[in-house]
């Protein structure tokens, strides 16, 4: 497409979707809940649909050279297909964030003041080979009462194509207008610049992919963005961690699913445990076709490899995890602060001093206690799904569901009151 091409796209969905946020700001919360409903149920009637579309997705991703974790974020099946119809339910049975009063007072001056939460407008998110989240960014927009204009990666073309159409079914079945979610129809990179700068029309974008994508998104967009950035996630094994909890999450939040942002990607061990549970934990993860790769103190143990400076601070998104070994929790918070995203961290201790220090003293998004970080997924947090994990300090941090994705407005009531 020629840039005026894409430019006179971009103003068409733009356009449109002010329009249905417009209505979809004062539509009735079971309006939406029904559409979400309806969407699910054509999800699964058109999972052969999808499947099948997929499979396209699949030989354009081979042919690309994507990785194998890549590809796992592609594919599709029936298992995750079947996800993805109860991330809708699940969103449709939320409650209803639009409306919801976050706070009141009253005043001297007789004024009746309410803080009430209000939809963002338009969304625009931008993701890349996870075909998933062309149902769990439409949901959660909805929800909100949200337009949202989609932009997947060009390796999920077709899989967010077949889903996107079950989206609009499900608008169609509640009366809501369809362009409410629009899927951006073509694999032109010139459509992510333009979305960055539709001042216009889009109120905040949402990058949902690497570094790569987020850096791109946060160094060339007009329009405010909720930051996704990479899940450099570590896992701090303390000297009074118990080693049979230590070893079945440190083994869970690598090597359940390696190419997700909350996989761990570095391992940090207590200097005391390295000739014990220290170098059982690392024995686990090379048993399990893990690359270790492992820094000075660690060179010792079987199967390792020696760790190179870049491989700290590095989102692996493979079967590949850093080690190293720190003298105490704050040698581990040192570590982290100097290498981490703010993402996802991890200790594994029995101590609650400890602990407390470990999550007093870093700011990461999602801190966790003998948990695998595989949890750090908005489903996992009760939200029925999620747009991205924010990284970022402004608004939306952590987990972005549906309530995270409304802003505020101020309703004020008096009875004739003047200011003096």
């Amino acid at each position: 497409m020629d840039k005026g091409d894409v430019t006179a796209l971009m103003q068409g969905l733009g356009a449109a979707a002010r329009a249905a946020a417009a209505e979809l700001a004062f539509a009735p919360p079971e309006a939406r809940r029904k559409a979400l409903e309806a969407a699910a149920d054509a999800v699964w009637a058109r999972r052969a649909e999808i499947v099948a579309a997929n499979a396209l997705d699949m030989d354009y991703g081979r042919d690309k050279g994507l990785t194998a974790a890549m590809l796992d974020r592609l594919m599709l099946d029936e298992p995750r297909i079947q996800g993805i119809v109860a991330g809708l339910r699940a969103v449709a049975a939320q409650k209803d964030p639009v409306g919801e009063v976050i706070t009141e007072w009253d005043m001297p001056t007789g004024l009746h003041i309410r803080r009430v939460r209000t939809p963002i407008g338009v969304v625009g998110v931008i993701y890349e080979s996870r075909p998933n989240v062309t149902a769990d960014a439409g949901a959660l927009c909805l929800k909100s009462g949200n337009a949202v204009i989609l932009r997947g990666g060009s390796e999920s073309f077709h899989s967010s194509t077949a889903i996107h159409a079950c989206m609009v079914d499900g608008l169609r079945a509640a009366g809501l207008p369809e362009a409410a979610i629009q899927l951006m129809p073509t694999r032109d990179r010139a459509a992510v610049a333009a979305m960055l700068r539709a001042v216009e029309f889009i109120d905040v974008i949402v990058p949902r992919g690497g570094k790569g994508l987020v850096g791109l998104v946060q160094a060339e967009a007009r329009v405010p963005v909720f930051a996704h950035l990479e899940g450099i996630c570590h896992i701090y094994l303390d000297r009074a961690a118990d080693a049979e909890k230590a070893r079945r999450v440190v083994l869970n939040a690598k090597t359940r699913r390696t190419g997700i942002c909350g996989a761990a990607e570095c391992l940090l061990i207590h200097r005391d445990l390295v000739g014990g549970l220290g170098a059982q934990v690392v024995a686990d993860l090379v048993a399990a076709g893990v690359e270790v790769r492992a820094g000075e103190g660690l060179h010792h143990l079987p199967g390792v490899v020696a760790a190179q400076p870049d491989d700290f601070g590095r989102e692996f998104l493979d079967r590949i995890i850093a080690a190293a070994v720190v003298d105490d929790v704050d040698g581990a918070i040192a570590h982290i602060r100097r290498y981490g995203s703010s993402h996802t961290e991890a200790i594994l201790t029995e101590d609650d001093a400890a602990a407390d220090r470990f999550f007093t003293r870093l700011d990461s998004a999602i801190l966790m206690r003998n948990a695998s970080t595989q949890f750090a997924d908005g489903g996992e947090f009760g939200m029925g799904a999620e747009i991205g994990i924010a990284t970022g300090k402004l608004h939306a941090r952590g987990p972005v569901g549906a309530e995270q994705l409304t802003t505020f407005k101020y309703l004020v009531t008096g009875d004739g009151a003047v200011r003096s």
